[in-house]
């Protein structure tokens, strides 16, 4: 399909050199002491923190990024590569609150919680990564990440996206793949985690932590993108056409930083950009003009043939609800229509902070629409159906023909949640509206199968190697 374009391409091209002459004259403070050494090795201008790029040293390391970035699975038919295998649907990750699914009140998540979320992306076929999508309120404060990855893996064997604080978090993270692997080689042939950061603060500020990270991962050969956050008003101009270059030039700071750490690492230019509503200074992700960002990143990352996308699909709204709806329902048909690869959406209500399971269920089958729409439309000579016009002519019926019938579970998406009855008969099935339903078919999903997805000799060899690690099972609900 052909995709929808916000800017023209002289638009594109303006904030291309904008973004070069703020690299250039400007530069990002760079916080990591070998980050900048690495810069100034590769001929970048380094005083204090300060870091410049000159044009030609941008344009020289952005022409090495590949142009596909793989998402590998424990399972390898869950593996997915974009742009082909676009779109990607990815959970949104690391609200700190969730809906108790019995009780319908907002709590901290525990590591409980991630093993149902997981079970239920596993078998919702509209996702196809999982990013761990709380935290988990219950881990020891020695063992954060391990808590949130553990039940993840135990429960899922999709693509999965996890992040790490500091690097020993980081190498406890990685001990625990490679005895799920059966080993470091046999995890790097394979590697089925996703490594995601935030390396570059907004604005213009690369930090230490995520800055290490990403270098860690770039230099091992693993799968590692970042986000640019940019949030107009607050961290950029109050103005979508200078967040787009300030956000440009960050995201080109990124690229360079994996590039010169090894030379053909592949990324996602992967965004999250926000204007903020300077009423109260809120974090708008549920506004349009977050996916009118999207949209212009898309073009952005087209222009340097570079996968892309970011959280989008999102909503600000408290509650699973009309607004919860068309602000996800929005931005995500302007992502799919401007080409975005990747999606973080699903499951996230209040701007990023609180888990819904129904709100998951409810995105899965937007999720399903959006694939739909970006399959597009077949115009082989058997599906534009001349003959067939001809042949039951006018005043026929078109139901029983044999084209009918081979197309009608594939033609439309068949929605489950959707209600889709005359009135009357969806009174006689109880009237139930759209959030019940949903609801209803996490429950169900969460009490099918729910057994552990690892054998109880590498379970019980993650246990050993890591002591006083939380429990991580599926629990029944109510």
């Amino acid at each position: 399909m052909s995709f929808a374009t916000l800017l023209t391409q002289d638009q594109v091209q303006k904030i291309h050199d904008a973004s070069l002459e703020i690299l250039e004259e400007v530069g990002l403070k760079v916080r990591y002491e070998p980050a900048r050494e690495l810069f100034k090795e590769h001929g970048c201008s380094v005083e204090d923190e300060r870091v410049k790029f000159p044009r030609s040293v941008v344009e020289k390391y952005r022409k090495l990024v590949p142009s596909s970035f793989t998402f590998h699975a424990r399972d390898p038919k869950f593996d997915k590569t974009i742009p082909q295998d676009s779109p990607v649907i990815v959970t949104a990750s690391s609200a700190p609150d969730i809906i108790d699914p019995v009780t319908g009140k907002e709590r901290r998540a525990e590591s409980t919680d991630i093993a149902r979320i997981a079970h239920l992306i596993n078998e919702l076929s509209g996702y196809d990564v999982f990013s761990i999508s709380t935290l988990a309120d219950d881990a020891p404060p020695d063992q954060f990440t391990i808590s949130r990855l553990y039940p993840a893996i135990k429960y899922c064997v999709k693509p999965i996206r996890a992040t790490t604080t500091n690097m020993k978090d980081t190498l406890d993270m990685m001990k625990m793949a490679y005895i799920v692997a059966g080993g470091e080689e046999a995890y790097k042939e394979h590697p089925f985690l996703t490594h995601h950061y935030c390396p570059v603060v907004s604005p213009l500020t690369m930090d230490h932590l995520s800055t290490e990270n990403v270098m860690f991962f770039a230099k091992e050969g693993l799968p590692v993108y970042p986000t640019i956050v940019p949030n107009a008003g607050l961290t950029s101009p109050m103005s979508m056409s200078g967040t787009l270059v300030q956000g440009n030039a960050e995201f080109l700071s990124a690229l360079m930083l994996m590039q010169m750490t090894r030379e053909g690492t592949p990324t996602i230019y992967a965004t999250l950009g926000t204007v903020a509503d300077m009423r109260s200074g809120a974090y708008t992700s549920g506004a349009i003009e977050c996916g009118m960002l999207h949209m212009a990143f898309a073009q952005l990352a087209h222009f340097y043939n570079v996968p892309c996308g970011g959280y989008i699909g999102l909503t600000n709204s408290k509650l699973n609800d009309a607004q919860a709806g068309y602000e996800t329902g929005m931005s995500g048909i302007a992502g799919v229509l401007s080409g975005m690869d990747m999606f973080n959406i699903g499951g996230l209500i209040d701007a990023l902070k609180t888990f819904d399971f129904a709100k998951a269920v409810i995105d899965d089958e937007m999720a399903q629409m959006m694939k739909r729409m970006k399959r597009g439309i077949s115009f082989n000579d058997d599906d534009l159906a001349l003959g067939l016009i001809k042949e039951i002519g006018p005043g026929g019926s078109f139901i029983t023909a044999k084209h009918t019938i081979s197309r009608m579970k594939t033609e439309a998406v068949m929605t489950k949640i959707a209600d889709r009855d005359a009135r009357t008969i969806w009174e006689k099935k109880g009237a139930t509206d759209t959030q019940a339903k949903a609801m209803k078919k996490a429950k169900d999903i969460m009490t099918t199968n729910p057994t552990p997805l690892l054998s109880p000799e590498v379970d019980s060899a993650i246990r050993e190697a890591f002591p006083g690690l939380i429990a991580g099972e599926l629990l029944p609900i109510g």
